[in-house]
């Protein structure tokens, strides 16, 4: 029997009221900058998260044990603790609730005194003064036509480096310029791209004075627009130095089991700090060197093999004569120089070149020849793909001596133009691939983990792929991707499962062959050119509070 018009109406606005007293579940928190973005290690700073968080304060995660991050009362608002001991480098930090995790965004610790820059700065005549020539000014372009500027006493004679990180690290979406103007209001040096989009300026100032060092932007993604980029997200980190400043450690490359010293390269390089021992980290392919008397710090690659550096003259008529397996740190030392290197080789026997320096942050636009013994060119590689790197496969036709070479596409060289080339057997290996970098898994209802698998240079073997050291409450059950298992050899499915007493926090993914090292899954991250190893995985808490991982 239909119920009267006056009972419906009572019944709708009934359940009008209901669904006013369940508000929907908040969303997942978003994270897309922090400012500053990095801090001085041994201290204390506040920083300012943008972004979207509807449940305020959230927890936070940072991928080194020694960053603490604490919210503030006022929402957006975090307090980060650096420990003395961490070391110079870039970190991942993640905001995270009862419903979710942040994308994981770059901090970077560093080792010189910093400063937030105090608009208003943009005028030429009212720059942001300095107290020192030795600083990091964490920037901020914070609208259309911004500039920034800063105002700084120099001494005849020094040299002043002027470096930014904001789109290679940081993932800005902004082409930085640099410009150093004169007392008088002259420019007398500009710079666009020296890191990829990012600039860099060595500058030696001729004569007494208070200088201008003034920053603006182009988006990175270019437009119709005909004017100076800025947002909220435009987010940078300028490092201002008389002092030494470490560009790269040289070589780029040493072998694991003998990793011994490297030289600092750079500007006003102190003699106490010209060596650096290379200290490794677990079983991390890469190692990082600092030293207190320098600003910046240095990647080196650990290999297996032999690593050497370049010995000049190693021109077309004198190849430096080297032995496979091998990785060789080089630089183009001067316009038009090129580097020569000599093996043997024998027939049918693969090899692959590969050459590294722009994806290192370094100018050179690598080109690799490969020649016969009597000057034939048998290949020529310039870039591979979308990467101004390069590769060369080669498989030679017969036994015999064969040279190949190095030089820079536009014919350009310095001291920056360094380069790592490694000459291998095809990588026999694997990499494991996921599609996110976060996941959500409720308490009772499997998740679905989605493992891609890359074999290499015809890896054959079984790959067993599991929860790496999984949390309290967490399981799953391994899986093993067979090169004989269809779309197994390619990709597997993990399904983890979780009890009531699971907590929201980083995971790990990792292969392993037998008995042999595990090789963690990495994601790749949206706007940036890397991937990460810690995966986060949110257990959904709504009625309790959660505990920092």
């Amino acid at each position: 029997m239909p119920l009267p018009r006056s009972h419906r109406s009572i019944l709708a606005l009934a359940l009008a009221l209901l669904g006013l007293a369940s508000p929907a579940p908040a969303k997942p928190p978003t994270l897309s900058a922090l400012f500053p973005a990095g801090g001085q290690r041994g201290q204390t700073i506040a920083v300012t998260a943008v972004g979207s968080f509807e449940n305020w304060p959230l927890q936070g995660w940072a991928s080194a044990p020694g960053i603490e991050v604490k919210a503030a009362e006022a929402k957006g608002q975090l307090s980060i603790t650096i420990a003395s001991e961490v070391v110079p480098g870039l970190y991942w930090l993640r905001l995270y609730d009862g419903q979710g995790a942040t994308e994981a965004r770059p901090f970077v610790v560093g080792t010189l005194p910093e400063v937030n820059e105090v608009e208003p700065n943009d005028d030429p005549s009212r720059p942001q003064a300095l107290d020192s020539s030795t600083i990091t000014i964490n920037g901020r372009l914070a609208k259309a036509g911004d500039v920034d500027g800063f105002a700084l006493r120099l001494a005849k004679g020094q040299t002043l480096v002027a470096s930014m990180e904001a789109n290679r690290r940081l993932g800005s979406p902004m082409d930085g310029v640099l410009q150093v103007v004169s007392p008088e209001g002259f420019v007398l040096a500009q710079n666009d791209d020296d890191h990829d989009r990012d600039p860099q300026i060595i500058f030696e100032a001729p004569g007494d004075g208070t200088y201008l060092v003034r920053t603006f932007a182009f988006p990175a993604k270019p437009d119709s627009a005909i004017r100076f980029a800025g947002g909220e997200s435009f987010v940078y980190r300028l490092a201002l130095t008389t002092e030494g400043f470490l560009d790269h450690a040289f070589p780029l490359a040493v072998p694991r089991d003998a990793p011994g010293q490297v030289e600092a390269i750079g500007w006003n390089i102190p003699e106490a700090a010209r060596v650096l021992p290379v200290l490794l980290a677990g079983a991390a392919e890469t190692a990082w060197v600092t030293h207190p008397l320098l600003a910046n710090s240095a990647e080196v690659r650990l290999v297996p093999h032999a690593a050497i550096a370049e010995t000049e003259p190693n021109d077309a008529a004198h190849p430096q004569a080297i032995s496979t397996p091998i990785t060789i740190s080089g630089r183009i030392d001067r316009p038009g120089d090129v580097d020569g290197f000599q093996f043997t080789a024998k027939k049918g026997e693969a090899l692959v070149f590969r050459i590294e320096s722009r994806r290192l942050g370094h100018p050179l636009d690598p080109v690799l020849r490969l020649m016969d013994s009597a000057g034939k060119v048998l290949s020529e590689v310039d870039d591979s793909g979308q990467d101004r790197d390069a590769e060369l496969p080669f498989t030679p036709p017969a036994e015999g001596t064969y040279r190949l070479s190095v030089r820079d596409r536009n014919d350009q060289g310095g001291l920056r133009y360094v380069y790592r080339l490694s000459a291998t057997p095809p990588e026999r290996d694997f990499a494991l691939t996921l599609g996110a970098d976060r996941f959500t898994l409720s308490p009772g209802k499997p998740l679905t983990i989605p493992v891609t698998i890359e074999r290499k240079g015809g890896f054959a073997e079984a790959i067993t792929i599991s929860l790496e050291d999984p949390p309290a409450g967490l399981s799953a059950d391994p899986v093993v991707s067979l090169m004989a298992g269809g779309d197994a050899a390619k990709k597997v499915a993990l399904q983890v499962t979780a009890t009531a007493d699971a907590r929201s926090g980083p995971i790990r993914i990792c292969g392993r062959v037998g008995d042999g090292p595990a090789r963690a899954a990495r994601a790749p991250l949206a706007g940036f050119n890397t991937a990460i190893e810690s995966i986060w995985l949110t257990i959904p808490e709504p009625d309790r509070d959660e505990k920092t991982p």
